[in-house]
């Protein structure tokens, strides 16, 4: 552990030490004008100073700038290898990806639940094959790359591994994020599948999957992104977010793992709302309040496991389907509160998505208002450019001082454990009422005309002619079957069979670890709906209290 600096003069020559050691990006840091200016101002502690409030690395993007990940996924994996091709050509630094409805349900796409829905919402993956599909042509060993799913996260991790490898990646080498973050779901996005308590099994199976045999994989992103989507205040996420990411730490420490052999390897998600300076001072108190958690309550001792590395995307609830093209502006505001806060990647999300899944254009002009931010504004030349502002400052200590509330709620509800707290929280519908109530104000707020949405209810006067939006042809659907019918055909039934049975005596014994037995299943070609259905035979599946 690394000593803190004990005055001003010690914290910035350490800082300097640093700063120098640090790899820069060879650009001039100077204003339009030719002024040169300094890489941090203001008062310690100093970006990449513990508690990080403002930043992770001395020189932030001086140094490397975010990586910007672009989500993408519809109708089949083809349909969306070819997106993520075009991305990557335009400048893309990581690939991020969405799976239709059925996917993320674990249900395969001839599942009766599934009709209507395949690649709708996403890219539809049944089996490997389609994970073959979907990363064909890409170097998994050059990108970094995000998936957006839950309650499967371990199937289709497990794809991933075996597409890594049978096209020589090994999976330490694979690098990227599985958000995995199951407890939102029960709270906000309602994607889940089995009762809470198997399902953080998953969770902490993964974890210690990654933490002994992938170095460079994110095997939880925490994420606040779908609690604000959901209706929550600011205050909210951050503080049912970080909570959720304590119960991470406990579930994991609880089945044996070290906290510092896990916690550098968890990652979080945000939104980047409207309001400009809240999300700033969000994002700096999220960092702040984890180290200190991370260090004084759990323990930790590396400083990777102090710092809170996380992912932004602008807020899609935002978005209008009046006047879309005025989201572009919606988005670049978004996305600079998202950089003045630090963040680690960042998508933006298309002028087009509240009406459709983004067309081509649409996702290309969103990737270019990150570059704008990155290559033109000038807010990447100093760290934290807004720190010691008395705004910034005094929003950033009361987010934390309403987030320290609620933990201490859930504290009580769990006596002593967050994690307790947590579940108990969910069982009785307590977060759910939360998000609602929070939802409910703000609509009440629209409705009554004390809060402006431009081209809603005020300035309506735009043109909202036809748009040219991305179709999902119904014959998606049809190929999705074909494909899904002739891997059936074509594999080896009785290792499926073998397979699947050693996945269930793995779900039966608490003392196994359920990913090697389903990198196992899924090499075979079992399908995630078969993966789930045994996983259902031991588990069960949850049903979520009516909260009145």
């Amino acid at each position: 552990m690394a000593t803190e600096p004990t005055d001003a003069g010690d914290a910035r020559a350490a800082w300097d030490e640093a700063y120098v050691a640090a790899p820069h990006r060879d650009v001039p840091f100077e204003t339009l004008s030719g002024i040169e200016v300094d890489p941090v101002y203001g008062d310690p502690p100093y970006p990449g100073q513990y508690p990080y409030t403002r930043g992770i690395h001395p020189g932030m993007y001086r140094s490397r700038l975010w990586t910007m990940r672009q989500f993408a996924g519809f109708g089949t994996a083809r349909d969306t290898n070819a997106r993520f091709l075009e991305l990557l050509r335009a400048g893309g630094t990581g690939l991020s990806t969405a799976f239709d409805m059925p996917t993320l349900m674990g249900r395969d796409s001839d599942h009766p639940w599934s009709i209507g829905e395949v690649g709708r919402a996403g890219v539809a993956v049944d089996t490997l094959a389609d994970m073959e599909d979907l990363f064909a042509g890409i170097d998994l060993g050059a990108v970094t790359t995000s998936m957006t799913i839950n309650g499967p996260a371990s199937i289709i991790m497990a794809m991933y591994i075996v597409v890594g490898e049978r096209n020589g990646v090994p999976r330490e080498r694979l690098a990227g994020t599985i958000q995995n973050d199951i407890l939102k779901e029960y709270q906000a996005q309602k994607e889940y599948i089995f009762p809470p308590r198997p399902s953080m099994r998953l969770v902490t199976d993964l974890i210690a999957f990654t933490a002994a045999e992938m170095p460079k994989w994110n095997p939880v992103s925490v994420s606040g992104y779908h609690i604000r989507e959901a209706g929550s205040t600011a205050a909210q996420e951050l503080a049912f977010t970080l909570a959720n990411g304590f119960a991470y730490v406990e579930a994991a420490t609880a089945a044996g793992l070290g906290v510092d052999t896990f916690a550098p390897r968890l990652s979080f998600f945000f939104n980047a709302h409207i309001d400009f300076f809240e999300e700033i001072a969000k994002y700096r108190a999220a960092r702040r309040i984890w180290a200190r958690w991370l260090r004084e309550r759990y323990g930790a001792r590396d400083e990777r496991s102090w710092k809170l590395r996380f992912h932004t995307q602008t807020a899609g609830v935002s978005l209008t389907a009046q006047q879309p093209e005025i989201n572009i502006a919606r988005v670049a505001v978004q996305a600079l509160a998202a950089v003045l806060g630090g963040t680690q990647s960042l998508h933006t999300d298309s002028y087009d998505e509240a009406l459709a899944l983004p067309t081509e254009k649409a996702a290309r002009i969103a990737l270019r208002t990150q570059q704008i931010v990155a290559h033109e504004t000038g807010v990447t030349n100093v760290a934290d450019p807004l720190g010691g502002s008395p705004y910034i400052e005094w929003l950033t200590d009361e987010l934390e001082r309403r987030a320290e509330a609620i933990f201490a709620h859930l504290d009580e509800l769990g006596d002593g454990s967050i994690l307790e707290g947590v579940y108990a929280g969910i069982e009785e519908g307590w977060f759910q009422g939360e998000i609602a109530e929070s939802a409910y104000r703000f609509e009440r707020e629209v409705n009554a005309g004390r809060r402006i949405i431009v081209g809603v209810n005020a300035f309506t006067d735009g043109d909202d002619g036809e748009r040219n939006i991305l179709r999902i042809d119904p014959a998606v659907e049809e190929l999705q079957l074909k494909r899904l019918d002739e891997v059936r055909r074509r594999r080896d039934q009785a290792a499926v069979d073998a397979a699947l049975d050693r996945l269930v005596a793995a779900a039966r014994d608490p003392l196994t670890n359920t990913m090697l037995p389903l990198i196992d299943a899924v090499s075979v070609y079992a399908t995630e709906g078969e993966i789930v259905a045994a996983l259902e035979s031991v588990f069960g599946t949850y049903t979520e209290k009516v909260v009145v």
